[in-house]
């Protein structure tokens, strides 16, 4: 029998399979489908497969007051914004390196969270957010050319996915996850939509339309099981376990596209996932030492 820590730190590791797989297809299908019309395709069957979680879960007979109603927006345009950018960087990046350099979000949410939302952070964690951006460095290497105009696209996407983040942190508990997602999903679609009409317009093989579908169920596949893993297990114990996508990116990179980060990229890539384990370590140690009693 696994325990719930256990549980949720295998929901995690699959999850993060499932997001690292729909992010592989995604790179696959750019060589067929336009990256719009992909959004397109892809927005629309995540959109019917959230409306109906949503709709079993009852997420739509929730009242959303107006002041998350408007985070809310700015969270999908956020999510929007990130979503161009990130498959910018990916059709034209490594996905190793690509999953690399985004395994500095925690790092950045951490700061965030200090600079926006007033959360304390020790010299501890500041100390490993500063060793973490020396790792994203040694990745893109400006000086040796790596810092080409998608490893800056990728940085964006980082920024993106930040406001994002600190957006939902200031929203009530009471939004449904599911509504948030939702939005996202049809924000998305729609920004592809837009984006469409300067496209010449591709009809997917059959080959392409299978892809689709396995893109839209693993990004579905990935948000159910990750929520499951924070819900499952100890939030501290499960968190860390969103590091193994690099381990996926790493398998997938080499077997679909035959590319292996050099040894710079990789010593980059442990020291983002050392600190951001380090930055765990210390949240979950402050929370042990809030929750001790007071001796008298």
């Amino acid at each position: 029998m696994l325990t719930d820590n256990a549980r949720g730190a295998l929901l995690m590791v699959v999850g993060m399979a499932s997001f690292t797989l729909s992010d592989a297809i995604m790179k696959l299908l750019s060589t067929e489908l336009p990256m719009f019309q992909t959004l397109v395709w892809r927005g629309l069957g995540v959109s019917l497969v959230l409306v109906v979680l949503a709709w079993r879960k009852g997420a739509f007979r929730v009242t959303i007051a107006r002041g998350d109603r408007w985070l809310v927006l700015v969270r999908t345009l956020a999510d929007t914004g990130a979503t161009w950018f990130f498959l910018q960087a990916l059709y034209h990046t490594p996905i190793a390196n690509l999953t690399a350099i985004m395994q500095a979000l925690p790092l950045t949410v951490t700061l965030g969270a200090t600079l926006f939302l007033g959360e304390k952070v020790g010299w501890r964690r500041m100390t490993a957010i500063a060793v973490g951006f020396l790792g994203v460095l040694l990745i893109v290497r400006p000086e040796a050319g790596g810092f080409d105009r998608y490893a800056v696209y990728a940085l964006v996407c980082i920024g993106f996915v930040t406001t994002r983040d600190l957006l939902t942190r200031r929203m009530s508990r009471s939004v449904p996850s599911l509504t948030i997602a939702l939005a996202n999903a049809v924000g998305v679609m729609l920004f592809g939509l837009a984006g469409s009409t300067t496209e010449s317009f591709v009809l997917p093989s059959g080959t392409a339309a299978l892809l689709l579908l396995g893109t839209s169920a693993f990004i579905v596949g990935g948000y159910v099981l990750t929520v499951s893993a924070v819900r499952t297990g100890e939030l501290g114990f499960v968190t860390p376990f969103r590091y193994t996508g690099l381990i996926w990116a790493l398998v997938l990179g080499f077997a679909l596209f035959a590319e292996w980060p050099d040894t710079l990229t990789q010593l980059g890539a442990a020291l983002v996932v050392g600190t951001g384990l380090f930055t765990f370590y210390r949240e979950r140690a402050s929370a042990r030492r809030a929750r001790a009693p007071i001796p008298h």
